[in-house]
């Protein structure tokens, strides 16, 4: 359970679903981790509490992920109390659903900040702090390869932004022993789409195995790339829903 012992992360959007997981996760493998939240301050403290019963650190920072300068600004939150960033996980993320041409260019705007832009900003805020051979996880989704329906035609694209980003990064950061990767969950059971929901059997009926992924299984792909296992793999897409776009 020490295999991250000594290691400072940074995980966007971690107070609540796959964030949260991520967040304890790493935690348990012992690294102290800051984790920035935007609309669920008692969320965050009980992240941090749980965190911290188990022996842990973690520290929460409040941080609007559409704010370049508030991305920044938890970068160095983060290595103010910790010292350094050696994993920065980009969990934070929107999704809208809707009609193509209904969008208007207020939600591009965001949809773009805060799954794109944002991920620009930390990643470059963060790498300023990062020793070599550090990590760079995002997450992404299985609908940057595959678009099942209609409605999803924005979200898709700011997905599919991320694995140009993620290649470009693992070329320019390789040279530093850095390495950059994209974990794409597909259907997963959070209370943003919960495996009980209106539309869960409609996304069942696409996977090649029926069943809703848990937050804690993409936790554990991104302890994996964190650690030492995951030194070899970068510049990739890991996705992780159940075959939904086999």
């Amino acid at each position: 359970m020490d295999r991250l012992s000594n290691k400072v992360a940074l995980v966007t959007g971690g107070s609540r679903g796959i964030g949260a997981a991520i967040v304890k996760r790493l935690a348990a493998a012992g690294a102290s981790v800051a984790f920035t939240y935007l609309s669920s301050p008692d969320k965050a403290q009980a992240v941090t509490r749980e965190v911290e019963a188990a022996g842990g650190r973690a520290l929460p920072i409040a941080a609007d992920n559409a704010s370049p300068a508030a991305v920044t600004a938890a970068v160095e939150a983060a290595v103010a109390s910790f010292g350094r960033i050696d994993i920065l996980v980009n969990s934070a993320g929107i999704f809208d659903a809707k009609p193509f041409d209904t969008h208007s260019l207020d939600e591009y705007d965001r949809m773009m900040d805060v799954n794109v832009k944002a991920v620009f900003v930390a990643s470059q805020a963060a790498v300023r702090h990062m020793p070599d051979g550090g990590r760079i996880i995002t997450i992404g989704s299985n609908l940057a390869d595959r678009v099942p329906g209609p409605g999803m035609a924005l979200y898709s694209m700011s997905k599919s932004a991320l694995i140009g980003l993620t290649k470009g990064m693992a070329r320019d950061l390789g040279p530093r022993g850095i390495t950059v990767n994209l974990v794409q969950p597909g259907p997963t059971d959070t209370d943003m789409n919960p495996a009980n929901g209106a539309h869960a059997d409609a996304q069942r009926s696409l996977m090649a195995i029926p069943r809703y992924s848990s937050a804690d299984h993409i936790a554990a792909m991104v302890a994996l790339l964190a650690g030492e296992e995951g030194r070899s793999i970068t510049g990739t897409a890991l996705t992780i829903d159940g075959g939904t776009n086999a």
